[in-house]
């Protein structure tokens, strides 16, 4: 790692014979191999963890942005259908909780749930609680409501935030808030058939505010709010686009959430493979709803494989029959592929969106 050693963090997982590397300043991460009794990498690449690494953490219940009717008006499909339900935030002891549990094990949690995290009654003790015990918050937000006092606290608190791709006039106030903090400041941009000519322009023409560090297109799903015809198609013009991350502004400006893994492994010749990673739901990460309950990622929003945290631990729900089942989704997948390690066979909850030609056989795994 570029970065001083008295930053990294290290922690060795036992049971799975490998380690992971972390610098709580860049939040630059680093996960080796399986390693043999002497300590040498064989190679192979762990499947799991013994513990998430990464826990997305829904504190918020309700989104004043969607119910509103400014998220929907701006053509937000929200897969947590933040415009139509209504869910009491996540309580400041469960938090706690959650942190407790989570301590020396999890180096990193993402904020968000069903609406913008900084809009959190609790918000404030949120951040510096989990700070205080290790850990670094994240958090992404559509900007709306937020203040020069809640950016504040992002930029004292939080590693980085992301904030949401409106083009509204309260988005670009939030990036500058955000910036204005000294924080790292990144762009969520759902990638869909109806976004992406624009996400090929912003591309092409190198038109990303000022300042940003990353673009992160996040891959839309027909989940909650989203409807089933504006799922991208893997034709040519996705295709291209995902071509352009070859380009030395692509490599430098734009990222991905695994879920277009796929695509990154089918369309790109530059990129090193060794950079990205295929789906870690149930794997390295979990999702952690405002009502406690455990899913493997927050996109499983009719909760088939949910546990409930409130009768048993962080631990024994990772390692849940549950839990077991969705990894058997990931590890029984595309068994003919001979790449099917650097993908997974995409996504499990919602195999439509999987960028690949052999979609097919993704789509009917479940029959």
């Amino acid at each position: 790692m570029s970065t001083s050693q008295s930053k990294v963090l290290k922690l060795r997982d036992a049971e799975f014979a490998f380690e992971t590397f972390f610098n709580p300043i860049t939040g630059e991460y680093l996960r080796t191999g399986l390693l043999d009794s002497v300590g040498q990498e064989t190679g192979q690449e762990p499947f799991m963890s013994s513990f998430p690494h990464l826990l997305d953490v829904g504190i918020m219940g309700h989104c004043n942005h969607g119910l509103s009717g400014k998220c929907t008006a701006v053509g937000n499909q929200c897969y947590q259908s933040g415009a139509t339900k209504w869910q009491a935030n996540m309580p400041l002891t469960d938090f706690k909780s959650i942190v407790d549990q989570s301590e020396g094990k999890v180096w990193q949690f993402a904020l968000g749930g069903r609406g913008d995290p900084d809009q959190h009654e609790e918000i404030e003790k949120i951040l510096s609680y989990s700070r205080e015990h290790g850990i670094v918050p994240n958090l992404t937000t559509s900007g709306y409501e937020l203040t020069p006092a809640k950016a504040s606290l992002i930029g004292k608190y939080c590693g980085a935030a992301a904030v949401s791709w409106y083009k509204t006039e309260y988005t670009q106030r939030a990036i500058d808030l955000l910036l204005a903090t000294g924080i790292k400041v990144n762009l969520h941009f759902v990638l869909s058939r109806q976004s992406i000519d624009e996400a090929i322009a912003m591309i092409e023409q190198q038109k990303l505010p000022v300042q940003i560090n990353r673009i992160i297109f996040l891959l839309f799903k027909p989940i909650g709010q989203g409807q089933q015809q504006d799922v991208l198609p893997f034709d040519q013009k996705t295709k291209y686009f995902f071509s352009l991350m070859d380009s030395a502004y692509g490599l430098q400006k734009m990222g991905f959430d695994s879920c277009s893994v796929p695509a990154v492994l089918n369309c790109t010749t530059i990129v090193d493979p060794n950079c990205y990673d295929a789906c870690e739901a149930g794997r390295f990460s979990a999702y952690v709803t405002p009502d406690l309950q455990l899913l493997p990622c927050s996109f499983d929003q009719t909760q088939r494989w949910s546990v409930s945290l409130h009768n048993r631990s962080l631990q024994s729900a990772w390692r849940s029959p549950q839990f077991d089942d969705f990894r058997h989704q990931l590890e029984a997948a595309c068994p003919q592929c001979t790449r099917r390690e650097l993908c997974l066979g995409g996504c499990p909850i919602e195999p439509s969106v999987t960028l690949c030609e052999s979609k097919k056989e993704r789509e009917v795994r479940f029959l």
